[in-house]
């Protein structure tokens, strides 16, 4: 339901998703140490949880749809550079900035998640089972752990600067689905 002061932007799936990762990749990233078990099952949930998220990128509703937040290089540059001069224009859905983040990081969540099971089989007592490729390959999902904790602090850094420029609450936007139009 939307009023005049508001309308509905943010899908119960998008919401949803959104914070179940937060949630799953905060416990897997403290959790590299153990317990494994905790570790591997929000792994498998961020995994799963990235598959599902691309899936509705293409069927989902306008604002949840990769057409409505893939924008060209250019433009995301032009926008964090007018959004940094807090002159960025306002839009309903993702900005450019928020595009470009949402694919950087869903990538490197594939990325992470997949190096991780890499690690897994190379760490197993099967046949492919071998030491040297499995500490290699935990030195590689590890950085690719930490590359996508790093953005994922610029993205919220972004969405701070970005609610203070528009004068709007991203963040309960991101609860409710709900954004001024």
């Amino acid at each position: 339901m939307a009023s005049i002061d508001r309308v509905h932007v943010w899908d119960r799936f998008v919401r949803v998703f959104h914070w179940t990762m937060v949630s799953c990749f905060a416990i897997a990233f403290l959790t590299e140490d153990g317990p494994e078990l905790l570790h591997i099952a929000a792994g498998g949930i961020v995994a799963a949880l990235v598959l599902a998220r691309i899936v509705w990128g293409f069927i989902g509703p306008q604002h949840a749809r990769f057409s409505d937040f893939v924008f060209r290089p250019g433009l995301v540059l032009a926008y964090l550079r007018d959004l940094v001069r807090l002159r960025g224009p306002r839009y309903l859905g993702h900005s450019p900035a928020g595009g470009a983040s949402i694919v950087l990081l869903l990538a490197l969540l594939l990325a992470t998640t997949g190096s991780g099971l890499f690690v897994l089989g190379a760490e197993s007592l099967g046949p492919l089972a071998n030491h040297d490729l499995a500490e290699a390959a935990e030195e590689v999902h590890e950085a690719f752990a930490v590359l996508t904790l790093v953005l994922a602090l610029l993205h919220v850094a972004g969405v701070v600067l970005a609610s203070f420029a528009h004068h709007e609450n991203l963040v309960g936007a991101m609860f409710t689905g709900f954004k001024r139009p």
